[in-house]
């Protein structure tokens, strides 16, 4: 499964082995109690907690803490150091090779299984509010605090990524997966929030560390349309998959099943840990050398220390325009269209599926219409990442916000009739948001200044989650008005994104990131 090559050395591997096999059975430790709710269709509120699944939950916290010391390397001062003077990058014409085909297809697997951990959240609820008894305003905690776990594992995940190393960090998450699947065998609500917050500070991390894996190993010239192509599959997939397991397992074995999935899924990214390169940057600052080259010669990179007079290039000169209406503009429009993407995937989206129950869909219904449509937004990922290489990076940003509002127009078309399938309406908005979402941070990146690129990109991908946790706060509240008025409330902000990018945005495709900033040189007077 995994080289000791992959952890710090014999003892780090042997160390990570042991932490996974002890979480696995602290998980599985929890499974008589699910089996005990077998003749009350799995329901589990109010049972008392045996001793077994108390050790369970210290085995799980002591294996992740194992797990992680197993991965973390050893002079990780001297590590960090040297990484700021390393430079690896693939030629700007260098074909693909099949090292990089496999990576992608491992990375969208990766993605499909992460994101389809806060997707099933709306499949659970409805679940939640039945069995426990409690309005929806209580049940939103559980994608609240889900969505602070995000926020907060974005930030986490991107130091770990740093010290740990690009892999080491996935499958430090793959490994709180597994632990969170107990949340399928909680007989109280407050677990089922506190697990939530864990699930999420996994999943937080993972789509920017996958991203700058990929974009570390692409060469830059199949750089937008791989990142747009794994970031929408992963998308697409993981809606597909929380959708297609709720409508297959749900009937037989109630909303809980779809936590206690994070054990064979999580336990499957461990193993893809296997076909995953560790960042050659990261090993060359670590003085592995030998295995630095063999990861270069599989994807054609090449690596290079950066001189004082580079440095020097990226500090002084006379500084750009990084302030006035084009920066701010620009900055504001990809965050407007971050939020409202927010609002609809982390507020709306889970907010259908209790909807529709609402209206008199059964919940395996439901869990079919939603799969359907997800169904027919998959090979439209394909479409999204020709446009956003071969036609225009801008326009196809604009046109995702586009098909987003059509897909609100349609459930609010949907809501007001009351009549007609939700199919095509919910279809239009994954197509547009996982569209969105796909391109929204890629371009971002390409949108500004290297100086300031990580502090802007950062903004926007916060700003994915500002959104949810807005929504779900209104929803502990009391104060979620009907999806109608839900609908035509986003589609306000939605329309202020459409018309701002179109306006700020600009065109990418083909053109050096340093003419890209808005007096046209990143680095004006440099010459670099």
């Amino acid at each position: 499964m995994l080289s000791a090559s992959t952890l710090s050395d014999r003892r780090g591997l042997v160390a990570f082995g042991i932490g996974v096999i002890a979480v696995t059975a602290g998980v599985l430790l929890h499974a008589p109690m699910f089996w005990m709710g077998r003749n009350l269709h799995f329901m589990l509120a109010g049972m008392p907690m045996g001793a077994d699944m108390i050790a369970g939950m210290f085995l799980i916290v002591g294996g992740v803490g194992v797990a992680a010391y197993g991965l973390l390397p050893r002079n990780v001062s001297g590590i960090l150091s040297a990484s700021q003077d390393i430079v690896v990058s693939p030629p700007e014409d260098a074909p693909l090779s099949r090292a990089h085909w496999v990576l992608m297809g491992v990375l969208v697997l990766a993605l499909v299984i992460d994101i389809m951990k806060p997707a099933s959240l709306g499949f659970t609820i409805p679940g939640m509010i039945d069995e426990y008894r409690v309005p929806k305003q209580t049940a939103s905690m559980v994608p609240f605090f889900a969505l602070v776990g995000t926020v907060v594992g974005s930030i986490v995940w991107g130091i770990l990524a740093d010290i740990y190393g690009r892999k080491a960090s996935i499958l430090l998450s793959a490994v709180m997966f597994v632990g969170t699947s107990i949340c399928g065998a909680m007989p109280s609500l407050a677990w089922n929030i506190g697990m939530c917050f864990m699930m999420g500070a996994a999943a937080g991390g993972m789509l920017p560390v996958t991203y700058a894996l990929l974009a570390e190993m692409m060469p830059s010239k199949h750089r937008g349309w791989a990142l747009v192509l794994v970031g929408g599959l992963g998308a697409v997939g993981g809606y597909f998959a929380a959708s297609g397991f709720s409508a297959l397992l749900q009937p037989f074995f109630g909303w809980r099943i779809l936590w206690l999935l994070n054990l064979p899924t999580g336990l499957s990214l461990v193993l893809l840990g296997a076909f995953i390169p560790e960042s050659a940057k990261f090993l060359l600052a670590r003085g592995r050398r030998e295995e630095a080259r063999a990861v270069m010669a599989r994807f054609g990179s090449e690596a290079r220390s950066t001189t004082r007079a580079e440095e020097a290039a990226f500090t002084k000169g006379p500084s750009v325009a990084l302030t006035g209406k084009a920066f701010f503009g620009k900055l504001f429009a990809l965050s407007l269209a971050a939020i409202c993407y927010g609002l609809i995937n982390f507020g709306l989206l889970l907010w259908l599926p209790a909807d529709l129950v609402s209206r008199g869909y059964s919940m395996e219904v439901t869990s079919k219409l939603l799969a359907e449509s997800a169904l027919i937004a998959f090979p439209t990922v394909f479409i999204v990442a020709y446009l956003y290489s071969s036609w225009s990076t801008k326009w196809s940003v604009v046109g995702s916000i586009a098909v987003t509002l059509a897909g609100l127009a349609g459930v609010l078309w949907l809501e007001f009739t009351g009549s007609g399938s939700p199919v095509l309406p919910v279809a239009l908005l994954i197509v547009g948001t996982n569209g969105l979402i796909a391109m929204l941070l890629p371009y971002a990146a390409e949108s500004f200044p290297l100086r300031i690129r990580g502090r802007t990109t950062g903004t926007v991908a916060a700003c994915t989650k500002a959104g949810g946790m807005f929504a779900q706060f209104l929803a502990i509240l009391a104060l979620v008005p009907p999806l109608d008025v839900v609908s035509l409330i986003i589609i306000v902000p939605t329309i202020g994104a459409l018309v701002l990018v179109a306006m700020f945005g600009k065109e990418t495709r083909g053109r050096d990131l340093r003419d890209l900033d808005p007096d046209g040189h990143t680095f004006a007077a440099t010459g670099v």
